[in-house]
């Protein structure tokens, strides 16, 4: 077959590896997306395995969607009988048939994250709960990462160490909100999304005959981007594979970033402790960068210390130096980058999309967009407010999903009164508590408004009450399009966008007519077979961030280094390389922190086709403040062959440098190191392992100190400038430094 004749020989390995455990360790631009799409139609077309009996679980619909279509290439439309797509939305297909067996509706609803935040907000607000201690974001991170590992609202009120946690966080209270969010879900008949994988566990545990049948289903399990699976989602997976042991499992440990969303880069590290058979396959040729970009990549990487070994390289050209460009301060830093993107542009006649800016925070986008306007470049930022998360989009869902299932407490509370029927806070709230204190579902009240209201507000939520009895039959005889643009418009929504007739009112009426115009495309598209509202609904509510972004104009792209992976660009910038911000001064904990910091430097290097330029300035904004910035770590990490200084910096800025000509060592990457650092001897300091920053309210001259990265020193002098404390510090390996201490983690030893 000649899908087979254009893989070099470890791809073709692993598109014919069908049987047992397999591993395939896919650099960065090695062509990972080919061997899983051939692996597929491989198995369909020379193997004769069924499609049904295939199941691919991808981080992307968009992913899964491109996928299905290559296959489709080869083997024809039999590819739309594989189950692909992300973990998500495929087991959310799993929940919704087999929803009766956990106690939910199978409409139920799927919760994203300003509805959970919302909830979470309600019910701090009833516990009469400090809101400034108890912040949604803080609470869901908490209760999505006890989900992530597996964690019940059971099991976290009676683990003594998890309580002890809370209590030192001095969030005490966290397990009896978990308990109460999880109640009001269920009640809602509503999962948020990591209750849709803790619940797919909860039914693989206790139903053993429905997990009996989709074991035999899935004959063949595919796994993508393994290394950012988490507890919940590995265990699924190996349940599933449990009988016919066909799993194959595709990722790059060096590009783990996700751990702040519970991804568990042990999963791929230990996999083969699971599966003593284990079958590897290493991608190791890189098809994307210059010779110069792998290298320098592979000489960041190579400081991690838990990672699989594997030399990548490349067959491509050598290609330009990477370009180091030092600005005086972060605004320069954007005038920079910008004026750098006009001149290549025009000089090497490309498009505005082969440019990507990259950063650590979203933050770090201001001065780059200021910059970027100025000089009339256009730009586009992802992960900024999607389209479906507008207000008037959200108001509009919310009809729908209170349609579909009325027992849907976030979307009641958005259309009650909106557009305005007489119905104020204090009557909805009446509601709700009715609803609670009689058990009862929040329809029924809703249904008897009279018994519990009285007056013009109880009219007015009998009429509401009608119009979605209205809606549910227009639900049951119409597709997904007919029924939207009914309640659209009998809902009052339309007209009431209609009527405002400001240019931002125009927007959102035209926000909404755009929704409607998805809506239609979803029930014309032959490959959706459910045109229901329902179904619509839930393809909505599992959108990635990658699948939303939609704008194909051409302009330059900003974002994220985390929002980056998977993407190519043909020139990319890292900006704000400087310690603190990258790496983060929230990930110094440990070296486990330090080395996801250094794996996501890892990824932004690894995304530029042809040229990477690293940026950093020497004085930033943050937290209201300029602050004085010194380089990061990292760029000391990258192998100073492959850098060079980039030549719009000023001969003054530009003298600090050295001429390194052929010298070519690894490390420091053409900077005058400080005299304080005496000479090449210093290096950056690993923090012992018990290091925990001290109060350093009390710190006192003559005291010694711990810093996690200048290592031990003796306290000279304490300064107070204003409302700020500094330390003058003399570091054994770093010379004198002073800090200031709102922000230097030092642990006070004596």
């Amino acid at each position: 077959m000649d899908y087979l004749e254009g893989l070099n020989p470890p791809q073709r390995q692993a598109v014919e590896q069908t049987e047992g455990p397999v591993m395939i360790i896919a650099g960065a631009g090695s062509g990972k997306t080919r061997v899983l799409t051939y692996r597929i139609a491989h198995l369909i077309y020379s193997k004769g395995v069924d499609a049904f009996n295939i199941l691919s679980l991808t981080f992307t619909n968009k992913a899964a969607a491109e996928m299905k279509h290559r296959i489709e290439q080869v083997v024809g439309l039999e590819a739309r009988n594989t189950w692909m797509g992300t973990f998500h939305s495929t087991f959310a297909k799993i929940l919704r048939v087999e929803a009766d067996r956990l106690g939910y509706p199978s409409n139920f609803t799927i919760y994203d994250t300003d509805d959970s935040k919302s909830l979470i907000r309600t019910i701090v607000k009833e516990k009469r709960l400090d809101d400034k201690v108890y912040k949604p974001n803080t609470v869901l991170a908490r209760i999505s990462g006890a989900k992530n590992r597996l964690i019940s609202w059971q099991t976290y009120q009676n683990d003594p160490y998890i309580k002890a946690d809370d209590e030192t966080a001095m969030k005490p209270k966290i397990g009896e909100i978990y308990k109460t969010y999880q109640e009001r879900l269920f009640k809602a008949g509503a999962m948020d999304f990591d209750d849709l994988l803790f619940n797919t566990n909860v039914l693989f545990r206790d139903h053993l005959d429905v997990l009996n049948k989709y074991q035999q289903r899935f004959k063949y399990v595919m796994v993508d981007e393994f290394q950012d699976t988490n507890l919940s989602q590995y265990l699924i997976t190996k349940k599933l594979a449990a009988v016919h042991q066909n799993i194959c499992v595709v990722g790059d440990d060096a590009q783990s970033i996700y751990a702040f969303r519970g991804a568990d880069i042990q999963n791929i590290l230990n996999f083969e402790k699971d599966y003593p058979d284990l079958f590897v396959v290493k991608l190791e040729q890189n098809y994307r960068s210059t010779k110069t970009i792998v290298e320098a990549a592979n000489s960041i990487i190579s400081k991690n210390k838990a990672q699989l070994k594997k030399n990548v390289w490349t067959q491509n050209e050598n290609g330009d130096l990477i370009e180091l460009i030092k600005a005086a301060s972060d605004n320069e830093e954007g005038r920079l980058v910008a004026s750098t993107i006009f001149e290549e542009r025009n000089n090497k006649k490309l498009n505005n999309s082969d440019f990507a800016i990259l950063y650590r925070t979203n933050s770090q986008s201001r001065a780059m967009e200021e910059a970027l306007r100025k000089m009339n470049i256009p730009y586009k930022i992802v992960g900024g407010l999607s389209f479906y998360q507008r207000k008037e989009i959200k108001d509009l869902m919310a009809y729908m999903r209170f349609t579909v299932n009325p027992a849907d407490e976030e979307a009641f509370k958005r259309v009650i009164n909106y557009p305005k029927r007489g119905i104020g806070d204090t009557s909805v709230e009446k509601m709700m508590i009715a609803a609670y204190e009689h058990d009862i579902p929040l329809w029924e009240v809703v249904t008897n408004g009279s018994s519990f209201l009285a007056g013009r507000a109880a009219n007015s939520v009998d009429d509401f009450a009608t119009m979605i009895k209205s809606f549910k039959l227009e639900v049951e005889r119409k597709d997904a399009f007919e029924a939207a643009t009914s309640i659209a418009k009998q809902s009052g929504l339309l007209r009431e966008l209609y009527e405002d007739k400001t240019i931002e009112g125009l927007n959102r009426y035209e926000n909404v007519q755009e929704l409607l115009n998805a809506i239609k495309e979803y029930v014309d598209n032959p490959e959706n077979e459910d045109k229901s509202l329902g179904a619509f609904l839930q393809e909505i509510a599992l959108l990635t961030d990658n699948d939303r972004d939609k704008d194909q104009s051409d302009a330059v792209t900003l974002m994220t280094i985390h929002s980056s992976k998977g993407l190519e660009f043909r020139q990319v910038f890292v900006v704000g390389m400087e310690e603190d911000l990258f790496p983060s001064q929230m990930m110094m904990q440990s070296r486990e922190d330090l080395e996801e910091e250094r794996r996501l430097f890892y990824v932004a290097t690894t995304r530029a086709m042809e040229k990477l330029y690293l940026t950093y300035a020497l004085s930033r904004y943050r937290f209201g403040r300029l602050l004085n910035c010194e380089q990061s770590r990292f760029l000391e990490e990258v192998d100073s062959t492959y850098v060079k200084v980039n030549k719009r910096m000023s001969s003054a800025i530009a003298s600090s440098f050295r001429d390194y000509g052929s010298e070519g060592k690894s490390g420091f990457i053409g900077l005058k190191k400080p005299a304080m650092r005496t000479g090449t001897t210093a290096k950056i300091h690993t923090p012992s392992p018990d290091f925990k920053p001290s109060n350093t309210n009390n710190l006192q001259e003559g005291q010694k100190v711990e810093h996690p990265k200048f290592g031990f020193g003796d306290v000279m002098k304490i300064e107070t400038e204003g409302a700020n404390r500094k330390a003058s510090i003399k570091f054994d390996n770093f010379g004198e430094k002073t800090l200031l201490l709102s922000f230097a983690k030092l642990r006070i030893l004596e």
